[in-house]
């Protein structure tokens, strides 16, 4: 899989950066009240998906969050019946 990996990535990356260079027509992102973005297609692609990619991270940060916080609590609870409850030594008599 490795291997594969060596191959695809190098493949991937090419296909990108030939995708950037042949996408350099501006675009124009019109926004409310007459308001217009002129940039290059692929960097409105690209701040599109770095937009997506931020906002999925932030969508699974609560879900993250809240399985690490039940996780920790069930290992507590499984500490708590793994230690048998230990009695306190009895006092010593013999000096009485």
């Amino acid at each position: 899989m490795r291997y594969v990996l060596w191959v695809v990535l190098p493949l991937l990356f090419l296909f990108f950066i030939s995708l950037a260079v042949k996408n350099l027509d501006p675009v124009a992102v019109r926004y409310f009240l007459g308001h217009e973005w002129r940039a290059p297609l692929i960097f409105v692609l690209f701040m599109f998906f770095v937009v997506g990619a931020v906002l999925g991270v932030l969508a699974a940060f609560g879900i993250i969050v809240r399985q690490r916080r039940e996780m920790s609590a069930l290992r507590r609870e499984l500490r708590g019946r793994a230690e048998p409850a230990r009695e306190p030594p009895p006092p010593d008599v013999v000096g009485q």
